[in-house]
């Protein structure tokens, strides 16, 4: 297969511009894509990853990859997918959120010939005003520019003219890397489609109609359930280590429905279509046994945070399944236990049921005794059955933590004040 019927394949195609003419472009010798990022967090999530799987997919191809990380268009704020204006960043905060996805960037693409990362305030914030409406301004119809998708989806609501004039800075980025970059080919989500057309458009009239641009965009990703992919729970699933901990991630991708799996094998991550088909086959056959799933998370966990991180995560999912977490890290605790519910613990040591109580963990001295004595309660990792047990904070975890388990699932994260 090729790129594009390996993205048909892997369910990441909803349009192209010219298949035909991007195939010979290809064929005819290394040609640059790009996917543009703008900086508004200091880390990239799972969203963010979408395009940059087609565009690592593309390296792969023999081709190279490039990311615009977006200090130029983060000052203004694209409209696609929002309701309502996007609240603008200070210049500082712009430049060090782009400082921090580069590092990410380059993790997953590497830092060879094939892979470049620019900031396209390098030409954008050169530009006057008056340029800005001579150069650009006059060839861009505002009767065409409402009529894209991303704009007349926020007609009704209302879009400021600095959300309105986006698709022409974006215009404007994939000319220069045409230009700089040898770029041929920019790759988004399918609500940016009007966009990439308009950059098409515009390299079109600057460099004539024969000149090479193409754009390829990916379908909206969405569960099983129809809630869109890594927004289900309400919460970002960050690619900084120190924002989602790479244990995390794991489950994340390990929690996958039945239903999900397969789709997400096919998008983010490389294994083959042979592959593929046998992980397919165990999820109708043995979908208790979640081997799909496992090799989901170890696939992208791998390809995000590298090989190690799997064997920790495996490791600690391996140590919370037994409970043998007495010999776990301050960071590891961190880590797997920071969803649970915490409460605050002194630091001297305490009568097991008046520290249960205390905490929260039980609703009553005779309903901690009686589980105390049921074998129902583990501290640190220990089984404690002694209602004189004294609940040391100082023995484990540097002081930090007191970790409690009741019953076989449920945990609590004692805090050391």
């Amino acid at each position: 297969m090729d790129f594009l019927e390996d993205l048909e394949w892997r369910g990441s195609l909803k349009q192209v511009t010219d298949a035909a003419g991007l195939r010979k472009a290809m064929q005819d010798g290394q040609i640059g894509a790009y996917v543009g990022v703008d900086p508004t967090a200091s880390s990239i999530h799972i969203g963010n990853l979408i395009p940059l799987m087609v565009l690592k997919r593309f390296q792969l191809a023999g081709h190279k990859a490039v990311i615009i990380a977006g200090g130029g268009t983060g000052a203004i704020g694209d409209p696609s997918g929002k309701k309502n204006e996007r609240t603008l960043l200070s210049l500082e905060q712009i430049n060090d959120n782009v400082e921090a996805q580069k590092k990410q960037f380059q993790k997953l693409f590497g830092h060879d010939d094939d892979f470049s990362i620019v900031n396209n305030n390098d030409w954008l914030g050169q530009l006057t005003l008056q340029e800005f409406l001579r150069d650009y301004g006059k060839l861009f119809s505002v009767n065409v520019m409402i009529k894209k998708d991303v704009v007349a989806s926020r007609l009704d609501a209302g879009i400021s003219f600095t959300e309105f004039t986006y698709q022409i800075l974006q215009g404007i980025d994939f000319h220069e890397l045409w230009r700089r970059e040898n770029v041929r080919l920019q790759i988004g989500g399918s609500d940016q489609w009007g966009n990439i057309t308009s950059g098409i458009d515009l390299i079109h009239t600057l460099e004539g109609n024969d000149a090479p641009a193409f754009g390829v965009t990916i379908p909206l990703m969405l569960n099983s359930d129809g809630t869109k992919f890594g927004k289900s729970e309400g919460n970002a699933i960050w690619l900084d280590a120190e924002k989602t901990s790479p244990y995390t991630f794991y489950q994340f991708w390990l929690n996958q429905d039945d239903r999900d799996v397969v789709k997400y094998l096919k998008f983010f991550t490389f294994l083959t279509v042979d592959e593929i088909n046998e992980l397919e086959v165990e999820v109708k056959d043995n979908p208790g046994q979640r081997l799909a799933q496992r090799r989901l998370a170890q696939e992208v966990t791998k390809f995000v945070h590298g090989q190690a991180a799997v064997d920790e995560a495996e490791q600690l999912s391996q140590a919370l399944f037994s409970g043998n977490i007495s010999d776990l890290s301050v960071k590891q605790i961190q880590s797997v236990f920071s969803g649970v519910p915490s409460f605050e613990a002194e630091s001297h040591a305490k009568n097991i049921v008046d520290f249960l109580v205390d905490g929260g963990v039980e609703k009553s001295k005779r309903q901690a005794r009686e589980d105390v004595q049921n074998g129902a309660i583990t501290i640190n990792g220990e089984k404690v059955t002694d209602v004189a047990f004294e609940v040391d904070p100082q023995s484990h975890y540097e002081g930090q933590y007191v970790l409690v388990r009741r019953g076989k699932k449920k945990y609590f994260l004692g805090i050391v004040k």
